[in-house]
């Protein structure tokens, strides 16, 4: 009877020892695979964070270089105006590379589960600004291409009242245009600006 104890009792711890290595594996696994998916979404927040930040850090350093290059545009334009000159017009071109579709991308990537939500907001603040500049330079080309491209042409009497010098009623909205271009790009630079630190305070707390 005794032996048939001990041989239980052997069996029991064996069967004992043998449940806790089970679970022991079956908890280790389970560690194992959360780290990884853990380490996984680590890795790709911080390459959607390390994208956003190198494309604000040269968009910012072409920014400022454009803003200077159009801020002397139309302060020349205007000095010239102000001073009765009559500077000539011409057409009023805005290009860029920006795609809407990129910051709908970032997020569907995964951007809006793994950013905090302080970046998120400094996004689409950012976003809000380049959307709505985007506007007005297309408001300033629509009227460029239909009052000032067609009468490029026409002597400088046809844009001036030679009598006021200054600008007809409906080419006072060249001066207009430019100024709006220097305060899109000065916007610009504020929110990249603002949204960068944003990026590195999540990316380097």
């Amino acid at each position: 009877m005794e032996d048939k104890r001990k041989t239980f009792s052997a069996r029991l711890v064996r069967w004992t020892v043998e449940l806790l290595l089970v679970f022991v594996g079956v908890y280790a696994a389970f560690w194992l695979n959360s780290y990884q998916q853990h380490q996984q979404v680590v890795k790709r927040r911080d390459q959607i964070l390390a994208s956003l930040e190198r494309t604000l850090r040269e968009g910012i350093e072409s920014g400022k270089i454009n803003a200077a290059k159009e801020e002397q545009q139309a302060g020349e334009f205007q000095r010239a105006l102000d001073a009765g000159e009559m500077p000539p017009l011409h057409p009023f071109v805005f290009t860029t590379d920006y795609n809407p579709g990129d910051f709908a991308t970032l997020l569907q990537s995964g951007g809006i589960e793994l950013l905090d939500v302080e970046t998120l907001t400094a996004l689409r603040n950012d976003e809000s600004v380049i959307r709505w500049g985007l506007s007005r330079m297309a408001h300033y080309q629509k009227l460029s291409d239909e009052l000032i491209v067609p009468n490029l042409d026409q002597e400088i009497p046809f844009f001036y009242d030679p009598t006021t010098r200054k600008l007809r009623k409906r080419f006072e909205m060249y001066p207009e245009a430019l100024q709006a271009t220097v305060k899109f790009a000065h916007d610009l630079d504020r929110t990249h600006t603002e949204l960068l630190k944003r990026i590195q305070a999540e990316r380097h707390p």
